[in-house]
């Protein structure tokens, strides 16, 4: 799989200006992936790029991306510069960036988990499916915070609500989440049910 990743990529003289030299990359670049509607872009603090998994849910549902959804987000950076260094590691030749897809975890895995065992530096960036989007925003953002993006991920990125609420702890923002989620369910449900997402398909 990853060698037909690699080949989704281009070569390091396509990525070369007309001086030779790779260009360097500025962040907020990747605000303009968020005309695509398979990716929604969190830049500021949270680095976070969400690929759209799909419009419906069983709580036991893999939470992992999937083949297509990694050849969406590369096709997407490639004309950035970026090109993979790792298995799960994309890397811009001139700027000190990388993006990172999270190690694949057992089927029943917490999706608090997705990204422990795949540290990044604070510039770097997470790839992850919405679940695990919205995961990582309740652990890592104040509950209002936390409320306002998910509102706005789901809009966009329906997530896995119920998985979500199975693996949900004690902490104030797990807590918090909890009495949200009957409320979300309803943003959800009213979401995938209207355009553009009701007619919108799993990527294959």
């Amino acid at each position: 799989m990853f060698r037909t990743l690699r080949n989704l990529l281009p070569s390091q003289s396509a990525l070369s200006s007309g001086s030779g030299q790779v260009k360097a990359f500025d962040p907020a670049q990747l605000e303009s992936l968020n005309t695509d509607p398979y990716l929604f872009i969190f830049r500021t603090e949270l680095n976070l790029i969400s690929v759209f998994d799909d419009l419906k849910y069983d709580r036991s549902d893999l939470d992992a991306l999937s083949a297509p959804m990694r050849r969406r987000v590369l096709d997407r950076l490639a004309p950035f510069g970026f090109r993979q260094v790792s298995g799960g590691v994309f890397a811009h030749d001139v700027s000190d960036l990388h993006m990172h897809i999270p190690k694949y975890r057992a089927l029943g895995a917490s999706p608090f988990d997705a990204t422990r065992d795949t540290p990044r530096r604070d510039q770097d960036f997470y790839i992850l499916t919405p679940t695990q989007t919205a995961c990582h925003i309740i652990d890592t953002k104040t509950p209002d915070e936390a409320r306002a993006l998910i509102k706005a991920l789901i809009a966009k990125h329906p997530v896995n609500l119920m998985r979500i609420f199975d693996y949900l702890g004690d902490s104030d923002q797990h807590r918090a989440f909890a009495d949200l989620v009957g409320h979300l369910k309803f943003l959800q449900r009213e979401a995938v049910s209207a355009e553009p997402l009701r007619s919108r398909r799993a990527l294959r």
